[in-house]
């Protein structure tokens, strides 16, 4: 998945849970779930530093059509509720976080972590497959997490 629907799916679990601890633990896991979905990748094994101009791209874009749904649809928004939604959206993203570490930091602590996720990764197609390419056709799942996502912000 990208970014910006893991960013978008760990909003809605922080939107609409009170407890923080389970909105950490549900995002981390929804992650994962996410994860498993088959996807293209924009970025693999053989990206170099100078493509991480995507990550950055898709960070600002999900953040900021969460930012903007927070602005415009949810003036009335407690402290508790943003505190919640932000927990959603760090959790959301920190399995993505750890293995950024691992793999171009050289945390080896981390490996364990990295390995499981690479694992959900490649359950349906190994490495440089057709089908982890990153285009519309192998993403329709990343399409639909994120207008379910939006959807679900709006209306809830």
């Amino acid at each position: 998945m990208i970014l910006a629907s893991h960013i978008l799916s760990g909003a809605v679990i922080g939107e609409n849970i009170n407890n923080p601890y389970i909105v950490a633990i549900s995002a981390v896991a929804v992650h994962f779930l996410l994860d498993f979905v088959p996807h293209g990748d924009y970025l693999d094994k053989k990206s170099k530093f100078q493509e991480f101009w995507k990550v950055a791209l898709d960070l600002l874009s999900g953040l900021g059509i969460v930012f903007a749904i927070l602005y415009f649809q949810k003036a009335d928004f407690t402290f508790h509720q943003i505190q919640n939604t932000a927990i959603g959206i760090f959790f959301s993203l920190l399995p993505d976080g750890l293995t950024l570490l691992y793999w171009k930091m050289g945390m080896k602590f981390l490996g364990p972590i990295y390995r499981f996720h690479q694992k959900l990764h490649l359950i349906h197609y190994p490495d440089f497959a057709p089908e982890r390419e990153f285009r519309l056709k192998n993403n329709l799942g990343d399409v639909f997490v994120s207008f379910l996502s939006i959807f679900i912000l709006i209306i809830f």
